[in-house]
């Protein structure tokens, strides 16, 4: 199916829309896809037509400090910029949410969320505050907010790096979006997982501990993990076509 790619501003968030050409106005599926660290909505294209070509609509906004709306002179605090970048993902979801729903795109209540590395770490998060949101998908993410600060700490202190004394404070919101803090909030609903076994920036174990520590609870049965053997911190082809297909079955069109 022939997709289409359109630039669009949601209040002051730059978003690429991709949708069939042939269903541009009609109500369809949609997934919200975040992108990774330091790249940009562009960058998540292939894995937004992949999930656009199954007949849904698909919204990739550009992070925080990301592709145009990227800034000199970020933050040298470790981490800090990321953080913020996930926060404003977190707190910008529902401008992007009431949009769609104003224009009347969403099809029977179907708004799914999907993302690579922080990307998907906002995705988890987000299914914390919305059970509206019928299902996810974590690429190369980790559900356990708290376990990746702790891991940054941790790192930081055996390399001297400096961190400022009240870093952890300032981060004390994060408890409030941390999954695996609060895992019945999955609410059985359908999360497609998928990471390698050599990602050197975001642990194999950070999100294949937590499936295996929740995937038989009543909560977390409808979970899926597939693991990327030696695969580094990528994303490829075939796993943005199994994702895809993944979000689209637990899809009426």
């Amino acid at each position: 199916m022939k997709t289409i790619t359109k630039e669009r501003m949601i209040e002051h968030i730059p978003v690429l829309e991709v949708v069939p050409e042939d269903y541009q106005y009609d109500e369809l599926p949609c997934i919200v896809f975040y992108h990774g660290w330091q790249t940009s909505k562009e960058l998540a294209l292939t894995p937004a037509r992949k999930l656009a070509q199954l007949n849904n609509r698909v919204i990739i906004p550009d992070a925080m400090y990301h592709g145009s709306r990227r800034v000199e002179n970020r933050s040298k605090i470790p981490s800090f910029t990321f953080w913020s970048s996930i926060q404003h993902n977190l707190i910008e979801f529902n401008l992007i949410k009431d949009y769609l729903y104003k224009k009347q795109f969403v099809l029977n209540n179907q708004l799914s969320v999907a993302g690579f590395s922080m990307g998907g770490m906002t995705s988890a998060g987000l299914l914390t505050k919305h059970p509206d949101i019928t299902s996810a998908a974590i690429l190369m993410g980790t559900p356990d907010y708290q376990g990746f600060i702790d891991r940054l700490v941790f790192y930081s202190k055996q390399r001297n790096i400096q961190l400022p004394q009240d870093l952890e404070d300032s981060l004390s919101w994060t408890k409030h979006y941390d999954l695996n803090a609060q895992p019945e909030k999955i609410s059985d609903r359908p999360i497609y997982f998928w990471h390698g076994t050599k990602d050197e920036k975001v642990p194999y174990h950070a999100s294949h501990d937590f499936f295996e520590t929740y995937r038989h609870k009543s909560f977390g049965q409808q979970m899926v993990f597939d693991t990327g053997i030696d695969e580094p911190h990528i994303l490829t082809i075939d796993t943005m076509k199994t994702m895809a297909t993944f979000l689209d079955k637990h899809f009426t069109h």
